[in-house]
C-alpha cells in the first residue's frame, strides 16, 4: 500500500482505551483556544509553559510507536523527526474543507501525518467524519484507539465534516525529514528552563500555573475585553455540575467593580461547590481545580473510599453571602451561558457515577490526583538528564534509571 498512488494506512485499536482516556483527561484539564473556530488544543509546549510538563510523559511511548510505524510503512527508517505533537478537539460547528497538510508555505516541512482518534463517532460526537478526496478508503469513521497515517501532501487531500454534537478528540502528530524542525530539541530546551525556574521558585512544583486568560476565552475575538462569551475552563467545570467560590475575601469580586483586572481572578485561590455544599479545600487556581475535577471524571469508578466523619468535616453549607460571590464569578466568566451550553453540552462525568456523587469519593480523587501527578513529576525529573544527553525524547527504562545509566 505504501507504494500506491495515495499512500495511507489505517490501524484499528492502535491505542488502548486506558491511554485514550488518559489523554482525554489531559486535554480537558489543560486545553486552550485552538487554531480555528470551535477548536481547542493542547500542545506539549503548552503543557510545559503551564507548569504541567510532567503530563507529557504519557505521550512519550505513543510518539515512539507512531514514529516507528510511519517509518516502517513509508520506507523511511531512521529518517524522520517529530515536528508536532498535539491534542486537538473539535466542538459543535467545527469543520475543515478539502486541503492537504502542506498547503500552506510555512508547513512545507511536513512529510507525514498520524491522527489517533481518542473517542468515537456516534457515541461521543456526531458529524466529524474524515474523508479522503481520492482512492480507498474515501471515508474514515473515527473510533477510539484507531489511527490513520498518510503522506502530508497533495496525494492525500482530505476534509472533516462539521461536528453537529459532542467533542471530537484526536492526538495528531506530524513528521518531517528536516531535522531543523525537530520538536524534541526545542521541547528539551524549554523543559530545562521551565523546570529550573519552577524548582527555584515554587515549593509544590507539580501544581499548574495557567497561561494568560485570553488563551482560554471563547470566542477568541472577545478575549481583549471579556464582554461576551466565556472562559472555557470555567465552562467545563460548570457543565460538570460544579461552581467556584473565591477564597480571597475581596470586595473586588463584585461583577460591578470594573477597577479589578478580571484576568487575574482565576489565578487566585478557589474552592469548589456542588449543590449547596462548599468543599473546604483551597485550590491554587482554576487550572488546579479543573485538573482535579477532570481526574475525578476519569478515575471515579476506580477510587477506593470509606465513609468517615473526618472527610465530611471538609464540607460546609453555603451562606447567602457566599452564594452572591459565586454568582458574581458566573457573571464574570460565564457571560454567555447559552453559548457555553451549546459548545459543551455533552460534558458529563462517567454516567453511572453522576447520580451517586459524594464528597468522600471526591476527596479520594484529590489524593489520587496528587499521587498521580507527583509520580509523573518525579519520572520527568529522572528522564530529563537522559533526554538532554541524547537530545531526543524517549522512554527511559526503569532499570537504566536505577543503575544511574
Amino acid at each position: 500500500m505504501a507504494k500506491s498512488e495515495h499512500p495511507r494506512l489505517i490501524i484499528q485499536n492502535f491505542l488502548s482505551q486506558h491511554l485514550c482516556k488518559e489523554l482525554e483527561f489531559i486535554h480537558k484539564s489543560c486545553s486552550a483556544i485552538g487554531y480555528r473556530p470551535n477548536v481547542f488544543s493542547t500542545t506539549l509546549s503548552h503543557l510545559i509553559a503551564t507548569n504541567s510538563a510532567h503530563l507529557i510523559l504519557p505521550f512519550v511511548p505513543i510518539r515512539e510507536r507512531l514514529k516507528a510505524k510511519v517509518e516502517e510503512f513509508f520506507g523511511c527508517e531512521f529518517e524522520l523527526f517529530v515536528e508536532f505533537t498535539g491534542l486537538i478537539s473539535w466542538s459543535r460547528g467545527a469543520s475543515i474543507g478539502w486541503h492537504s497538510d502542506d498547503n500552506r508555505p510555512y508547513l512545507k516541512q511536513r512529510d507525514f501525518a498520524a491522527v489517533c482518534y481518542l473517542n468515537s463517532y456516534g457515541e461521543d460526537f456526531k458529524g466529524g467524519l474524515f474523508h479522503f478526496q481520492d482512492c480507498e478508503p474515501t471515508t474514515v469513521v473515527p473510533m477510539a484507539g484507531d489511527v490513520v497515517m498518510y503522506t502530508a501532501d497533495s496525494r492525500n487531500i482530505h476534509s472533516v465534516n462539521e461536528i453537529t454534537d459532542g467533542e471530537r478528540l484526536t492526538l495528531t502528530l506530524w513528521f518531517s525529514r528536516d531535522g531543523s524542525h525537530d520538536e524534541d530539541a526545542k521541547l528539551i530546551s524549554f523543559l530545562s528552563q521551565s523546570l529550573l525556574h519552577s524548582s527555584e521558585n515554587r515549593p509544590h512544583s507539580y501544581l499548574p500555573l495557567p497561561a494568560s486568560s485570553n488563551m482560554y476565552w471563547f470566542p477568541p475575538e472577545q478575549a481583549s475585553n471579556y464582554q461576551l462569551g466565556f472562559d472555557i475552563r470555567f465552562a467545563r467545570i460548570h457543565m460538570l455540575g460544579y461552581n467556584l467560590y473565591p477564597s480571597q475575601d475581596k470586595s473586588c469580586f463584585s461583577a460591578l467593580d470594573s477597577s479589578y483586572d478580571l484576568s487575574e481572578i482565576l489565578m487566585e485561590p478557589l474552592r469548589l461547590v456542588r449543590g449547596d455544599e462548599l468543599f473546604d479545600k483551597e485550590f491554587i487556581n482554576i487550572l488546579h481545580v479543573l485538573q482535579v475535577v477532570q481526574f475525578y471524571c476519569w478515575k471515579a469508578s476506580e477510587l477506593q473510599t470509606s465513609e468517615n466523619e473526618e472527610r465530611r468535616k471538609n464540607v460546609v453549607q453555603l451562606s447567602q453571602s457566599q452564594w452572591e460571590k459565586i454568582n458574581d464569578l458566573k457573571l464574570m466568566f460565564l457571560k454567555d451561558k447559552q453559548l457555553a451550553e451549546t459548545v459543551f453540552s455533552h460534558l458529563t462525568c462517567d454516567k453511572p457515577r453522576q447520580h451517586s456523587f459524594d464528597w468522600v469519593s471526591f476527596s479520594a480523587a484529590v489524593t489520587a490526583w496528587e499521587a498521580y501527578t507527583c509520580k509523573l513529576h518525579k519520572d520527568l525529573l529522572t528522564s530529563l538528564p537522559h533526554w538532554r544527553s541524547h537530545q531526543f525524547i524517549f522512554s527511559v527504562p526503569a532499570v537504566g534509571i536505577e543503575n544511574g545509566a
